[in-house]
């Protein structure tokens, strides 16, 4: 074969793939469930992606996607109203928005979304971007208090607000994860009596361990915070009106109290995959790297994908252990992932591996942090003063970095994100300046992992190996 006709063999070859990427982009009914910052970003991705089919965004809240990190920032301050924090749009998505109506199953035989409203939704390839939404205080009776609220949406930041700007005699704050730390970190600022209760060591000690949570504690103390470790809240108590009054906590004390926030960490939004033979649980929605979604038995599907907090995924830097993350930058990177797969041959997907980041604005301290610093076993002061609250840390793993976080440090993340990636040993060399005279690893003091009692227990059935499945029952009692 001379060359001419081997180019020739080689554009007969490409020109059907082509055509058949052509087609796939063109045709179809793409559905993404959750009108979030994954599914808004998701979108556009598509159209970017080429796709000119038809699309269509279901989300149970009546707005179009807002941005969730002001609300329990700008928005509690009273700088920001909460209906000001709409995302911007990136390019024209031309979709159909299915608002304020909750989707309540999923038809896999069939490829049908129900809603609660009872109409049904086709689609060719479907988007799973549900997200997570606030832990409810677990007694009912005493949730539906006057004056005991949550924190997740946008009518959520409304009404703390509103109670924030009346003036409380003192907030009770059940939880400090980053939440609750930041509005305690408000009612700090707005001069509010503020009580905060935290069944672990210190603040932050599930994200960060109790070295780094030690030094948080320290500074929510100094800022006036009356900060309860090591308890928890055994009951709340209201007035015969229905207000809340008073908490009764788990070392015989009590808080009085005219304003409750539960900060108790967010669920899944899963509920709705019930019975769709989906890998889907208060865990979230497992699929592989390249965002597609596994059915029961870990078989990966090929039409359906997941993105934003409601996915969980292995990820190859931290032994292919499977992550959930509820950051900004894996909604907005893994909706671009999921986007570009679903309208991809095999041969062009790509593979969502991104490296964990976060920030958080409390009692005067930026926090900011690369990778999975819950995935160490060590930490090593690196840089700068811990006295001053202006410093580096890295967590450490079998020898080598899987994290940092900084306090008011941030410039040199970027110097410890590219040690992450590159799997560097721990403890990594200081760059620049201000290295301290110990800088020897101590244990991170990450809480002992315990198990849910919600796991529902799975087993299979059937007696031929070649017909063998997995099924999700209730746990026995």
């Amino acid at each position: 074969m001379n060359r001419s006709t081997a180019t020739g063999f080689v554009r007969e070859q490409a020109q059907p793939i082509a055509d058949l990427v052509s087609a796939f982009k063109s045709s179809g009914r793409i559905v993404i469930v959750g009108a979030s910052l994954a599914g808004l970003r998701a979108a556009e991705a598509l159209r970017h992606e080429g796709f000119r089919g038809p699309l269509t965004i279901i989300g149970d809240e009546p707005y179009e996607p807002y941005d969730r990190p002001p609300l329990s920032k700008q928005v509690l301050k009273g700088w920001v109203p909460a209906d000001h924090t709409a995302l911007p749009r990136l390019r024209a998505i031309d979709a159909a928005w299915r608002l304020g109506v909750a989707a309540t199953g999923l038809d896999r035989a069939n490829r049908q979304v129900h809603l609660a409203n009872g109409d049904q939704v086709p689609f060719d390839r479907l988007l799973i971007a549900t997200g997570t939404r606030a832990r409810p205080w677990p007694n009912p009776t005493e949730a539906a208090l006057d004056g005991v609220l949550t924190l997740r949406t946008r009518d959520d930041a409304a009404r703390v607000q509103a109670r924030l700007a009346a003036g409380p005699q003192r907030v009770l704050i059940i939880g400090a994860g980053f939440i609750g730390a930041e509005m305690a970190s408000i009612c700090c600022e707005l001069g509010i009596p503020v009580t905060v209760t935290e069944r672990g060591s210190a603040p932050l000690v599930g994200a960060l361990g109790g070295v780094i949570g030690a030094i948080a504690a320290e500074m929510q103390r100094d800022h006036g915070v009356d900060l309860r470790t090591g308890v928890s809240v055994a009951a709340l108590e209201g007035d015969q009106r229905g207000q809340v009054r008073r908490a009764r906590l788990s070392d015989g004390s009590t808080v009085e109290t005219d304003l409750v926030l539960a900060s108790l960490g967010s669920m899944r939004n899963t509920e709705w995959l019930e019975g769709a033979g989906l890998a889907a649980g208060f865990w979230g929605v497992g699929c592989d790297a390249g965002c597609r979604a596994f059915d029961i038995n870990g078989v990966v599907t090929d039409s359906i994908f997941v993105a934003g907090d409601v996915a969980r995924f292995p990820h190859v830097l931290y032994e292919y252990q499977f992550l959930t993350l509820e950051h900004w930058d894996n909604a907005v990177l893994g909706a671009a992932v999921a986007a570009h797969n679903m309208v991809s041959l095999e041969a062009d997907r790509r593979a969502h591996l991104p490296l964990p980041a976060f920030w958080s604005s409390q009692f005067g301290v930026n926090i900011k942090s690369v990778g999975v610093c819950s995935f160490g076993d060590e930490v090593v002061v690196t840089q700068g003063s811990v006295k001053e609250r202006r410093f580096a840390a890295a967590y450490g793993r079998r020898g080598r970095i899987v994290a940092a976080v900084t306090f008011n440090h941030a410039k040199w993340l970027e110097y410890y994100a590219a040690q992450i990636e590159r799997s560097a040993p721990f403890p990594p060399p200081a760059p620049g300046y201000e290295q301290p005279e110990d800088r020897q690893p101590v244990p991170a003091a990450f809480p002992d992992p315990h198990v849910p009692t919600s796991i529902p227990e799975v087993a299979l059935t059937g007696h031929d190996p070649t017909e063998r499945g997995a099924e999700f029952r209730a746990p026995s009692r």
